[in-house]
């Protein structure tokens, strides 16, 4: 029988880094993952419709580097970078408010400078969609032919779940494009969650976008 695995997962140390990338001795290794688990929760509610592409944490004995990735950083940064240190001045709060050790904090934002090749930004615009009340059809056949349009991808699968349309019965749609090897270790698939908040319930929309294959450099000069 076949196993469902998380694309992003099943590459760990092969293709993929980890998001979160600290070393904490014994005693503090409870407490750096509650923070880090409570703070993502955070912040990915808190930049709801911002066009994040990921969240990343790196930490040492003083300091906490909080690193977003978006396709407007702009809306994150604001005039002279007023939003930027708001959104510092909130983490801190945050972390005083739940009892979690406060080191000093480093907020780098990054751009993204072709969105349609990432899966939590595409995710987002198919939720964004639903919620406007789009046919969910509609939706998901231009969000295919979006993200087609990108020469860095090879394929593209989104995946919708839930009361479609308004049905009571709940139901799945998927629309393919493209390949997608999920079993292949060195390919290059970016997979994303995101939820569509709708009167009558939650949408599931699930995004697996193929960008080719990985090669070590020493592949490459064989």
């Amino acid at each position: 029988m076949s196993k469902v695995v998380h694309p992003f997962a099943h590459r760990l140390g092969i293709i993929r880094d980890w998001r979160h990338r600290w070393f904490a001795i014994s005693p503090k290794y409870q407490e750096y993952l509650k923070a880090d688990i409570l703070l993502r929760e955070f912040l990915v509610a808190e930049l709801r419709g911002m066009y994040i592409g990921g969240i990343e944490f790196e930490r040492n004995a003083k300091t906490l580097r909080v690193i977003i990735k978006t396709s407007r950083p702009g809306l994150i940064i604001g005039r002279s970078g007023e939003g930027s240190v708001k959104l510092k001045n909130k983490i801190v709060t945050f972390l005083k408010k739940k009892k979690l050790f406060a080191p000093e904090i480093k907020l780098d934002i990054e751009e993204i400078r072709s969105p349609e090749s990432s899966a939590a930004i595409v995710a987002f615009m198919v939720a964004e969609g639903l919620e406007k009340r789009l046919p969910f059809r509609r939706v998901l056949k231009q969000t295919v032919e979006k993200v087609m349009a990108n020469r860095d991808v090879k394929g593209v699968r989104v995946g919708l779940a839930g009361r479609l349309g308004g049905a009571e019965m709940s139901r799945r749609e998927e629309l393919k494009k493209g390949r997608v090897p999920l079993q292949t270790f060195r390919s290059d698939i970016d997979f994303a969650r995101e939820r569509a908040h709708l009167p009558y319930g939650e949408i599931g929309v699930k995004v697996w976008i193929y960008k080719g294959e990985v090669f070590a450099a020493r592949g490459k000069d064989k």
